[in-house]
């Protein structure tokens, strides 16, 4: 099939994260509708031979250009302007809305994402809920904005494994992620109840955040826990499934998402899920599937582990609870249909 619209994304399109695990399986979805357009790195914070470059690659494009948030976000509104064609713009979070900027690089981004916003032929929100905040905080109408949150992949309960039960993590190191609470949670879970065995594994790039990535490791040995939290790094799809099939929790201290899509991926292999009350749509489940706690409070977080670990039958019913939303929800095929509804609407 010929391509009907490209996706420009910046960098490494075979980077290990949410957003480009999206990117990748919407343009599989589409059955070839919806080709990759790859774009420089070193977005959002480009230098002006990326702009210059990115800027070339979507004016020389056939059709239509939807463009990741990662770099449209950081498009200077001239540059947009002087494109032939106005691309779409694909929202996941507003840039400036990534935990532990300094409050000036945050406005700057906020200031630069509202006015490429602005200009866009029409905008793609991975969320219910990053919509709402596009049109509350960014002055997009509603009818400019079309949601296309991800699919969820079929994939078989976790089986668990020998030994004690896994607390799973999947996520980058990075500040947003907040590492740093669930490692205070596991400390005092192993201080307040040694009766409780366990053992941790964080899976997920190192290299997004070195600052944080340190902070974690020192964490990690200051709490004496470097004996039962593992961590991986980056893996692919084929490690990944492994590490969900021999989890018996999900737990991920997250101070904000856009959707969530690890949240939806634990509950499909019948986890459990521990999580911050963040509003975020891949953790919405019904009564029983997860616990959800205040946003950064290590011991509520301990608590709500302990409430798993302490018998096996809860994880069990909630993860059959958690397991019976996942299936409930709609495939990739469902995200790319809204893709087509969105050029539709640009056109």
């Amino acid at each position: 099939m010929r391509a009907l619209a490209r996706l420009a994304v910046p960098g490494d399109p075979d980077t290990p994260t949410g957003g480009y695990v999206y990117a990748r399986r919407v343009i599989a979805a589409s059955g070839g509708a919806l080709a990759p357009l790859a774009l420089p790195g070193g977005f959002p914070f480009p230098d002006q031979a990326a702009l210059d470059a990115a800027a070339s690659l979507i004016a020389a494009a056939n059709g239509p250009v939807i463009v990741d948030g990662l770099a449209y976000g950081a498009f200077p509104a001239e540059l947009i302007e002087a494109l032939p064609r106005a691309p779409l713009a694909l929202c996941h979070h507003p840039l400036g809305m990534e935990t532990g900027l300094e409050p000036e690089t945050a406005r700057h981004l906020i200031e630069s994402e509202r006015a490429a916003l602005a200009r866009a032929a029409h905008v793609i929100a991975a969320s219910e809920a990053t919509k709402a905040l596009l049109i509350a905080e960014f002055g997009l109408a509603d009818e400019n904005v079309t949601v296309a949150s991800p699919g969820l992949d079929p994939a078989p309960p976790a089986r668990g494994a020998d030994g004690p039960p896994t607390i799973l993590t999947v996520a980058s190191l990075t500040p947003r992620k907040d590492h740093l609470t669930l490692i205070a949670a596991l400390a005092r879970l192993a201080e307040s109840r040694p009766d409780l065995d366990w053992r941790a594994v964080f899976a997920g790039p190192e290299d997004r955040a070195p600052a944080t990535a340190a902070a974690i490791r020192d964490a990690i040995r200051d709490a004496g826990l470097a004996g039962r939290i593992e961590r991986l790094g980056a893996l692919g799809p084929a490690a990944l499934d492994g590490l969900y099939d021999r989890a018996a929790i999900f737990a991920l201290a997250s101070r904000y998402e856009g959707y969530g899509m690890v949240f939806a991926e634990a509950m499909m292999r019948a986890l459990p899920v521990v999580a911050c009350d963040i509003g975020a749509e891949g953790a919405a489940a019904p009564a029983g599937a997860l616990r959800l706690v205040p946003v950064g409070d290590a011991d509520a977080m301990a608590a709500a582990l302990a409430w798993f670990l302490e018998s096996p039958q809860r994880r069990r019913e909630a993860g059959n609870r958690a397991r019976a939303h996942a299936l409930s929800l709609h495939d990739w095929t469902a995200t790319w249909a809204a893709f087509g509804a969105a050029l539709k609407s640009a056109a």
